[in-house]
């Protein structure tokens, strides 16, 4: 079940719109858009300050590497603290 995107009761705009911006991204999210992704990037950040744990989807993803060892990249994952941070791909085999 979706939420709906228009607030029920009277509400002032500001408020009718964080609300349609919170249902549309959790509908997004629950479906897998990449839309309803905040930490959605084409690279690993260089920038800013992230936890080890922390995860940035590639927003651009496409095949690459050799032919029989084929891979795109899911997004890169931080693995210590820091300031950008210590990132590594996430990589995942395609078969081709």
């Amino acid at each position: 079940m979706k939420l709906n995107v228009t607030p029920l009761g009277n509400v002032d705009a500001g408020t009718a719109q964080w609300y349609r911006e919170i249902a549309q991204q959790v509908n997004s999210l629950s479906e897998g858009k990449i839309s309803a992704k905040y930490q959605a990037a084409t690279a690993a950040p260089t920038t800013g300050t992230w936890a080890k744990g922390d995860f940035v989807t590639n927003s651009n993803p496409s095949e690459l590497g050799a032919a029989g060892s084929k891979y795109f990249i899911e997004g890169w994952k931080c693995l210590a603290d820091g300031t950008p941070g210590t990132w590594v791909q996430a990589r995942f085999l395609t078969g081709n």
